[in-house]
């Protein structure tokens, strides 16, 4: 069941209601990545400030969370001996049957969840329908309340949540960011009509014939029935099935022994359509019919039958295609969570400096409504509108406003702000100072740390655009900087220490010498300058001090605490020991270690984004992992090491001291978006535009990691652009109007030549008749071309999921067709773990995969 986001408080305070010393405390599931990492730190002070006690768990996998599932979940069911309870998953398990792989609607059992309720905040998409329709205790069944949605708890209409609802009997509810009712209308009646459907089988005939065709036939056929023989009744179709509900639950194929489902399922009480696998919607559903919806005498059980196959297939085909869009973003739980505290009044400088660091993390990992993909970045038939498009937009002017608001500029000492004039702040303003400021940041990276030459030599955004992994690349950068007059020994000093009046005049200079380097969005436009501080600020930054002890931006910190979730405190590359010959398959251990190595990463990481001096520390480990992304990127291009397969683009990150780096997906994620990205400019630069439709050829990367004999898989691409969903949805809305504009314009028109004709005939009624057909002749051409106007006016769109990233479904598809060893474990389904020995055969199944919409 889902939560609108205009009740985001609802629960939170009932939970502060109802919570009291002796009560178990909340558990938290957190996933292993900056966003859901704030959005933990946001909601334990919520906790804390209420006196409630919680307890804080990482999450690094579908295994990890299985287990933890087994482990302290269950346990906390009524039926099983605990007290009940609240588990909080952060990032975690949005795409997966969580009823199932935590263990809290065992199959088989009527009493489900135990007085255990889940909350579920998680940016991935596509949901998993079955937590966001189902996903709570049925009612008794009465004579009055059989189907699924009349046993539903009161308060809960569709599987959605509205102010009569009562907790404490437990359940999944999913927080709506608003997506939810916008835009699976027909995903959720296809969901509920599936539920309440009886249980046929399904033998795969043609049911593409007629009605009336059927009924022909049926009348054929009965004579041939033997005298005094019944017809089939309904319950014989179900009687036929019973052989079907003894099959084992098919689980997604998995090279640990604890296996994750891939379509996990609800319990057979209801019948829930499963996630992802083919296979699992041709099984039948256990509910019984209801008594109201016997079949009429007046047709025949074959004909019901046929019919109700074919709406069931109808359905399947919703959800099944709902499933296979392709994986996307959507609001950070950051920002979500912060609406909480927003809502109840909580909200502080703190709290807003997570959300904007969460916020901010996410286009760092290229987490877009296009899935994990480049940035369109000004195309030609589309403004660039960076992260998640027109949405990402409104909401950093909406942390923007925050910002002004519980930071209001000083006024009535007379002097300018730095910041206002263009210059980056790099020191506070005095020792107390812990506001947050807007600041034009440019696109460099880590300026305040690094000397200006390297910030920009480790940009992304200039790795690409002026090719610095070439030595042309190189001196384009070096004539850039003497264009500005900034000589190579200043530029390479500390950028803190650097001449002031440099750091003065830099906006201006880039400004200036941008558009020749096609450059454009390298800093702020000079558009967003000016008197007014309550103007947009579009582009610009956001940058916090904390006294005299540092000064960070909003980027800064996403910087540092991805590169301590994915490299660690350590400061040099740790050495790659080489195993002996692989296993047969992928050793469920190797998860274990994996996850031992993982978890105190996240506890340096959380204990930085309160402790100054912990980020700090973290600094050398984030210019550790950049410079290796610089120095792998620019070997990878340099030697042509990117390889052209049918449907996407390929590279292996071998040869390097410091590959063993790239074994954590999102350190090897940010290194395929770095070259993907200049992959891009080069496509362009050759043949002046993008290929499929100006998204760009996907990439894919793959890292060897010696020590467990797997390779790590990352699939980008697919982009479309972070705005097209939005776009085009805007743009149906206006094409809507403006026909129905036309057409009530029409109407009018019409009404004024009626009443004109009528007049006409009135006054010429001795005109002979032909006169009279002559002129409506006229009229009803002039009529007929105004609709072919209309007619031209409508183009074709788009079909749902265009641009999407695919990669999860087509690597699924692949491990369904071949005997390649992989696993799927990370809750980015744009990433796997492949066999060493299996990669060739891995990649050619998966050269065959539509991996762009």
């Amino acid at each position: 069941m889902h939560l609108p986001r205009a009740l985001i408080s609802k629960l939170y305070l009932h939970l502060q209601s109802t919570r009291h010393p002796l009560s178990p405390p909340v558990l938290i599931l957190v996933a292993l990545e900056p966003d859901a990492l704030c959005a933990c730190r946001i909601l334990t002070r919520l906790l804390k400030h209420d006196y409630i006690p919680h307890k804080i768990q990482p999450v690094a996998g579908y295994a990890d969370l299985e287990r933890l599932g087994g482990e302290l979940v269950a346990p906390m069911m009524e039926t099983r001996g605990g007290s009940g309870g609240l588990v909080v998953c952060l990032g975690v398990g949005g795409m997966a049957d969580l009823g199932t792989v935590l263990g809290i609607e065992p199959e088989g059992e009527e009493n489900t969840f135990g007085g255990v309720e889940v909350w579920v905040m998680d940016a991935h998409r596509p949901w998993n329908l079955g937590n966001v329709f189902g996903g709570f205790p049925l009612e008794p069944e009465t004579e009055s309340a059989t189907t699924f949605s009349a046993r539903s708890p009161i308060g809960v209409k569709g599987g959605r949540i509205d102010r009569a609802y009562r907790p404490g009997k437990g359940g999944i509810v999913v927080i709506d960011d608003g997506d939810i009712e916008d835009e699976l209308t027909k995903e959720r009646d296809a969901y509920l009509a599936l539920v309440d459907m009886p249980d046929i089988e399904d033998d795969g005939e043609d049911l593409d014939g007629s009605d009336s065709e059927e009924e022909e036939e049926e009348e054929e056929e009965e004579p041939r029935a033997k005298v005094g023989q019944k017809r089939k009744s309904w319950s014989a179709f179900d009687d036929e099935d019973s052989d079907d509900e003894d099959r084992p639950t098919q689980r997604r194929r998995s090279n640990s022994s604890s296996s994750i489902a891939a379509s996990p399922r609800r319990p057979a009480q209801r019948g829930l359509i499963s996630l992802q696998d083919e296979a699992i919607f041709s099984s039948s559903s256990p509910i019984d019919p209801p008594t109201a919806a016997q079949p009429p005498k007046a047709l025949s059980a074959r004909t019901l039958r046929r019919r109700l196959l074919r709406l069931r297939r109808e359905n399947e085909g919703i959800l099944r295609d709902y499933y296979r869009l392709g994986t996307s973003y959507s609001e950070p739980i950051s920002s979500l969570m912060y609406s909480l505290a927003s809502e109840l009044g909580r909200e502080d400088n703190d709290l807003l400096w997570l959300t904007i660091v969460g916020v901010t993390s996410m286009e760092l990992y290229g987490r877009s409504s296009a899935g994990v993909a480049v940035p369109v970045r000004g195309t030609e038939g589309r403004p660039a509108s960076g992260w998640l498009g027109v949405r990402g937009a409104r909401i950093r002017q909406l942390l923007r406003d925050e910002v002004r608001r519980l930071n209001p500029p000083e006024i009535g000492n007379g002097r300018l702000l730095p910041e206002a004039s263009g210059i980056i702040p790099t020191t506070a303003r005095s020792p107390e100072d812990t506001s947050i400021r807007l600041s034009p940041e440019p696109k460099f990276l880590l300026i305040r740390h690094w000397s200006l030459y390297d910030s920009m030599l480790h940009s992304p955004y200039l790795f690409s655009r002026l090719k610095t992994w070439s030595e042309t690349g190189l001196k384009r950068l070096h004539k850039l900087l003497a264009k500005m007059g900034v000589s190579l020994v200043q530029c390479k000093q500390s950028y803190t220490h650097m001449d002031m009046n440099v750091k003065r005049e830099l906006r201006q200079k880039l400004l200036k010498y941008a558009s020749l380097y096609n450059l454009d969005e390298l800093v702020p436009s000079i558009d967003t300058d000016g008197k007014d501080r309550a103007g947009a600020k579009d582009g610009w930054g956001f940058v916090r001090s904390w006294g005299w002890r540092a000064t960070l931006s909003a980027q800064d910190v996403g910087v540092i605490i991805g590169a301590l979730l994915e490299v660690g405190k350590n400061t040099s590359a740790p050495d790659a020991v080489p195993s002996g010959p692989s296993q047969e398959l992928i050793d469920p251990s190797d998860d274990q270690t994996q996850s031992e190595e993982w978890l105190p990463r996240f506890w340096d990481a959380y204990d930085a984004l309160e402790d100054i001096e912990c980020l700090k520390a973290g600094l050398p480990t984030a210019q550790l992992l950049h410079k290796a992304i610089f120095t792998n990127g620019t070997t990878i291009l340099k030697k042509k090491q990117v390889q052209h397969l049918r449907s996407f683009r390929m590279c292996i990150v071998k040869d390097s001291p410091d590959a063993s780096l790239f074994n954590h997906p999102g350190a090897l994620t940010k290194l395929a978006l770095w070259v993907g990205e200049a992959l891009a400019e080069q496509e362009k630069d050759a043949t002046g535009k993008l290929a499929h439709g100006g998204r760009g050829t996907p990439l894919v990367v793959a890292s060897l990691d010696e020590k467990r004999g797997v390779y790590v898989v990352v699939g980008t691409g697919g982009g479309g652009g972070p705005d097209s969903n939005f776009v085009d949805r805007e743009a149906a809305k206006k094409k809507a109007e403006a026909k129905e504009k036309r057409e009530k314009e029409k109407e009018e028109q019409r009404k004024i030549k009626a009443k004109i004709r009528e007049e006409k005939r009135a006054a010429r009624a001795a005109r002979d008749e032909e006169a009279e057909e002559e002129e409506e002749s006229e009229e009803d051409s002039e009529s007929e071309d105004d609709d072919d106007e209309s007619d031209d006016d409508d183009d074709g769109e788009r079909e749902r999921g265009y641009g999407l990233n695919k990669f999860g479904t087509a690597f699924q598809d692949v491990v369904a067709e071949t005997s390649a060893r992989v696993r799927i474990d990370s809750f980015e389904h744009c990433v796997v773990e492949v066999k060493k020995e299996d990669l060739g055969g891995f990649l050619e199944s998966l050269s065959m995969k539509t991996v762009v919409g």
